[in-house]
């Protein structure tokens, strides 16, 4: 596909769901009237954040939100993967109901993906669904989280086991937050940002590597057109199929052995650090199938490393890392949904991916055990 550089309003439109517009903006100082555009005046509205954003963006946000809004409640959690759970939602529950929150209400996402995901699902769920705002301050919330309506919690370490799906009523971007963003945390939503390239557009992808420089100087016009660039993919995607049902499974690339490493490393390591190294052995398989060549398969490997992403793993088993992509939930009779690459920057579900094929693509970001993998691939024909 091929993305529009300029645009800084992207509209969403998904069949049975009311549109809701991304707005690309380089600061807060225009929510207030974006607010008022999606008639929450004279509505109540929860700022729902945590504790390592609340410091940096609450006061400004929950001020201009008091600008339109009649009443302005903040829920506020731990930072971190452990929050995303069934209790948190039970608290934010009971803050919602003592604050006599009703179904005209607002919800208010402001953090990184693990506040967007509680807040839509909380939202999907609170009087069988109010409306929610997404206002992402993390590049990987930005370019992938905060669109498409995904929500959900974990379950007993299981990723996003409990969730619904929801769409955001607006999500408002402000730009300049990435330009402070803590460096592992810029990466971690390079992965997602750089896997929308691999599946779905080369040219895309291409001019990631061609800008890394700005990209790494935090350049306001490249990182805008950088954001704007993903975020239509992922519009592109969500549009044709906004409950997962056939296409949007495509944005798993890198997921199913990603999510395995993730959950045996109990989320101490970053979603996108994980994706990262599911989407090396993505394209390892691919690879090795013969369906992107040498250079490709290199190239996708080398680009995490120059931004910041790992690409192999240590403390792990390979065996014990294939057997946990059995209880992923993209598991269809008892198959797994794998995403492979026919070409960069076109990608396909397939289930005939074996265990063998898992095992040695494992393997291979095994740091344990890599140097016993040889890395001239044994072509199959397919």
């Amino acid at each position: 596909m091929k993305t529009n550089r300029s645009a800084l309003k992207i509209t969403v439109k998904t069949q049975g769901n009311d549109p809701y517009d991304i707005l690309l903006k380089k600061s807060f100082d225009d929510l207030p009237r974006a607010l008022e555009d999606l008639g929450c005046a004279g509505h109540r509205i929860c700022i729902v954040t945590d504790t390592t954003v609340a410091p940096l963006y609450l006061e400004e946000v929950s001020s201009l939100a008091k600008k339109v809004c009649s009443q302005v409640e903040v829920f506020e959690f731990p930072a971190g993967e452990q929050s995303k759970t069934l209790g948190t939602i039970q608290s934010l529950y009971e803050k919602l109901i003592l604050s006599g929150f009703d179904r005209k209400d607002y919800l208010l996402a402001l953090g990184g993906g693990v506040t967007g995901d509680m807040t839509g699902y909380a939202a999907a769920t609170f009087l069988r669904g109010i409306r929610f705002i997404q206002v992402p301050t993390t590049l990987l919330a930005q370019v992938d989280s905060s669109i498409g309506g995904k929500t959900g919690v974990d379950f007993d370490q299981y990723k996003n086991m409990v969730g619904a799906f929801h769409q955001p009523s607006l999500v408002y971007m402000n730009i300049k937050v990435l330009q402070t963003l803590p460096e592992e945390q810029f990466a971690n939503g390079m992965a997602e940002l750089l896997k929308h390239g691999i599946i779905l557009d080369a040219d895309f992808y291409e001019w990631t590597i061609e800008h890394m420089g700005e990209i790494e100087e935090r350049d306001m016009d490249t990182l805008t057109e950088m954001v704007s660039r993903s975020c239509q993919i992922k519009q592109y995607i969500v549009e044709k199929d906004p409950e997962e049902k056939g296409d949007r499974a495509m944005l798993n690339f890198g997921h199913t052995i990603g999510h395995a490493i993730e959950k045996l490393k109990d989320f101490r390591m970053l979603h996108g650090e994980c994706v990262s190294l599911g989407m090396v052995a993505s394209a390892y398989i691919s690879w090795t199938r013969g369906m992107i060549d040498e250079n490709e398969f290199y190239e996708i490997r080398d680009m995490n490393v120059a931004f910041g992403l790992p690409i192999t793993f240590d403390g792990l088993s390979s065996q014990e890392v294939v057997e946990a992509t059995k209880k992923d939930k993209k598991m269809d009779a008892g198959k797994i949904k794998f995403i492979l690459l026919k070409k960069l920057g076109r990608a396909y579900v397939d289930m005939t991916v074996t265990d063998e094929e898992m095992l040695r693509a494992v393997n291979y970001i095994n740091a344990e055990v890599a140097g016993e993998v040889t890395e001239q691939p044994i072509i199959r024909a397919f």
